[in-house]
């Protein structure tokens, strides 16, 4: 059994036929998947898929990027949104210096704001970081320590063990299975192994052998290959690992 901790079937035009890519996941051992909202609509979007398949569960949030638009009343829905069963964690929020659709002090007072919500609520906190880790840190080192999972993880090794002593959890992707990713093999390397979960990013990120094509959450079964080969376990001890490392940090069982 695997879990695909992070997909966007919640995008409409990436996922036309919802049913079809939850059967396909299905057929390649995906017994869970958590699908990530990037704004109110897609966060609600997430919450309907969610009532609609029983392998559903539902991270509600804005994605820094979108972050140019966000208001009070944002944050507002965002909460309503919080009361629903499947609703397992909030995010995926943070920092992304990367791109500039939203501007820093934009950034900034949705992920202060969206922080505040999870600390009143006691829900798990799902982070994006794109060219921003030391800064991201910066912020959660001063605030009380919350379940932290850093989606897609990507710092160094400095990044990575100031966030493991937050206590954090990591989520790997497709990029382990490329080949210039080696330092990238080397940090996950040194995690815990019970802090690392398996993730597709779906439509994004897609792994070998399938990489240049859109991802899907079924892809989650390559991602669990590469980094057993990473960690030199066997794939099924893998499987197993990243599954109950999942259902903990999300309380799924």
């Amino acid at each position: 059994m695997l879990i695909d901790t992070h997909c966007h079937l919640n995008f409409p035009d990436k996922f036309p036929d919802v049913a079809a890519t939850v059967e396909q996941a299905k057929l390649n051992g995906v017994d869970k998947l958590i699908v990530v909202g990037c704004d109110t609509q897609s966060s609600r979007r997430a919450v309907e898929l969610a009532d609609q398949f029983d392998s559903i569960f539902a991270v509600v949030g804005w994605h820094p990027t979108y972050t140019k638009d966000f208001t009070q009343e944002s944050l507002g829905e965002i909460q309503e949104l919080l009361d629903h069963p499947k609703v397992v964690a909030i995010g995926e929020i943070g920092l992304d210096f990367h791109w500039d659709y939203a501007t820093p002090e934009q950034q900034r007072v949705a992920l202060d704001a969206q922080l505040d919500l999870a600390d009143r609520s006691g829900l798990p906190v799902v982070f994006h970081a794109r060219d921003a880790y030391p800064q991201l840190l910066d912020i959660l080192e001063a605030r009380p320590i919350l379940p932290y999972l850093f989606h897609c993880f990507a710092g160094d090794s400095v990044d990575a063990q100031r966030a493991l002593n937050l206590g954090s959890m990591f989520g790997v992707d497709g990029p382990i299975s490329y080949k210039n990713a080696g330092s990238l093999r080397e940090v996950i390397q040194s995690l815990p192994k019970d802090r690392i979960v398996i993730e597709t990013d779906s439509p994004y990120l897609t792994p070998e052998p399938h990489r240049g094509k859109p991802n899907q959450p079924a892809h989650v079964k390559f991602v669990n290959e590469a980094l057993a080969k990473t960690l030199q376990i066997p794939v099924v001890e893998c499987a197993r690992m990243t599954t109950e490392n999942a259902e903990r940090f999300f309380r799924l069982n």
